[in-house]
Parts: C-alpha cells; sequence; structure tokens
C-alpha cells in the first residue's frame, strides 16, 4: 500500500490515495499497526482519501486506537494540499465528504509558503448535537466533576465533541492526569477531545489538546476553533484569535453567532512510502 506521511504542525497523518489503489477493507484494524511510533510508521491518524459521489472527494480518518473520527481540521488541510498537488481536483477551492458534514478548504499561495483555510462550518452548542448527556441546551461555564477536581467546562461540536476548560496556565502534570478522565466521562456518551485553553489577550490564546483515541498531540484543528468559540461564548476572546498549540500557530475566525467557523494553518508533506501488509504486519 503506497502512503504519504504528511502533518499540520505536528499533527501527523499517513494519508492513502484510495483513487489508484485498492484499499484494505479493515482500516479500524491497520490504524493501530500503522500509527504505532515503534512498529509502524509513527502518526496521529491514518488518512484515506476516496471518491464521492456528490462533491470533489472524501475522506476517512482512523485514529490510532482504531476508532473513526468524524472530521480533523489539521488532516483536512493536508488531505485538500494533497489532492491539489496530485491533480485529484482541478482548483484551489474544494468540498470534501466528512463524517461531520461537507468542509470546504482553499489552499492560498503566499510569498514563502502555502496555507489552506477552511470553512469549518457552524459550531453546534445544543447537547444533544455534541452529544453530552444532562438538559436540553448549551452546556458553558458547567462544573463537570472530573476524580478529584470540578471543572467549569463549555461543550462544543466542531462536528466531533470538544470539552474546553480556561485555566490561569497551562500545566502538563494536570493535562496528563485529566485529559484521559475527560475524555472517557461519562457525560459525553462518544467520548470528547479536551482542551486546556489559557486566554494571553482577546486575540491570542495558549491551547494544549487531548484528543480522543489520540492523547496528546502537536495541533489540533477543530480543538483550537472549539477554543475560539468556548472564548467567545465566555466572554474571554474576540472572534479572530491567533491560537498557539505546541506545534504551531492556527488563525480562527469566528465572525458571527450563526455563521461558520474559519481555520487557517499550514501543511506539510514529509515523505512518501509504501507498506507490504503482510499478516504478520496486520
Amino acid at each position: 500500500m503506497r502512503f504519504t506521511k504528511m502533518h499540520g504542525l505536528g499533527n501527523d497523518f499517513v494519508v492513502v490515495n484510495g483513487f489508484n489503489q485498492e484499499l484494505p477493507a479493515d482500516p479500524e484494524v491497520l490504524a493501530p499497526r500503522i500509527c504505532d511510533r515503534r512498529f509502524g510508521v509513527g502518526a496521529d491518524g491514518l488518512v484515506l482519501i476516496l471518491p464521492s459521489v456528490s462533491v470533489d472527494l472524501r475522506m476517512r480518518i482512523f485514529n490510532p486506537d482504531g476508532s473513526e473520527a468524524e472530521m480533523c481540521g489539521n488532516a483536512i488541510r493536508c488531505v485538500a494540499l494533497y489532492a491539489y498537488r496530485r491533480g485529484l481536483v482541478s482548483g484551489t477551492r474544494l468540498q470534501i465528504e466528512t463524517l461531520a458534514g461537507v468542509i470546504r478548504p482553499e489552499i492560498c499561495f503566499q510569498a514563502d509558503r502555502v496555507t489552506v483555510r477552511v470553512e469549518m462550518g457552524r459550531p453546534r452548542l445544543n447537547r444533544a448535537e455534541i452529544p453530552m448527556t444532562g438538559p436540553a441546551g448549551p452546556a458553558i461555564n458547567e462544573e463537570l466533576d472530573a476524580g478529584d477536581r470540578v471543572f467549569k467546562i463549555t461543550a462544543v461540536s466542531m462536528g466531533n465533541p470538544h470539552c474546553v476548560i480556561f485555566v490561569p496556565a497551562l500545566c502538563e502534570q494536570e493535562f496528563q492526569k485529566y485529559g484521559p478522565l475527560l475524555e472517557k466521562h461519562p457525560a459525553f456518551p462518544a467520548r470528547t477531545n479536551v482542551e486546556f485553553v489559557t486566554v494571553r489577550n482577546t486575540g491570542e490564546a495558549d491551547v494544549r489538546v487531548w484528543e480522543r483515541g489520540a492523547g496528546p498531540t502537536l495541533a489540533c484543528g477543530t480543538g483550537a476553533c472549539a477554543a475560539v468559540v468556548a472564548g467567545v461564548l465566555t466572554g474571554r476572546t474576540g472572534r479572530t484569535v491567533n491560537v498557539r498549540l505546541p506545534g504551531g500557530v492556527l488563525l480562527i475566525e469566528w465572525p458571527d453567532d450563526a455563521g461558520s467557523v474559519y481555520m487557517s494553518g499550514p501543511a506539510e508533506e514529509v515523505f512518501d512510502g509504501r507498506l507490504l501488509l503482510r499478516r504478520t504486519f496486520l
């Protein structure tokens, strides 16, 4: 199986083109082996690019634990750039089918680099859409027990669930301890991504993301979007924010409450490879 290793701000993926080769029938089994950083290629996710019957192409993404994610902001930037460079699409504006709906990236050429701006869609705030247990309506600055701590959380879906927590300063020890507890908290029946956020000012925020099914990652596009939506809803940030993640900076824009969130950031190719899918590997 031929693949391309790509990353968006260090959030890395094994990208497989399903337009020109037959793909394994069990990607949920294959993903943990490929994503393993010692015995496989090493990645935060296995990404499949497939034909779509209605738009330019379809993206599927599988986490290192084998679960399938609805969407991934960094992965979709990588897919857009890959599809453009490989001639799978004719223009710089794409429509990509995901489990979270159709996402619309645009490739932007600048003097010294290429970025991808993505219309991520409207954030979903009602519990049933996230999903989250409890009474109907949003969960904004709501208390949630996690082990020996009570956090004030804001729940947002960007096509996948997010639990956003604002803290005075990011603490790696607390991140490692409470990230997995919150990911699997019973309030989130489909589990959740977890964002710990420190606001520098209304236009800048530091974010650390515990990704559902992957654990700590260097960047998370949907997580950055969720952090800004939560920042606006709680009066902590403006609507245009530079989100600083361990892997770099994403520009997030949410022009108005009823509209889409926009994410801008880089995507990079690392190398091409070929994987021998022997029974010993599977």
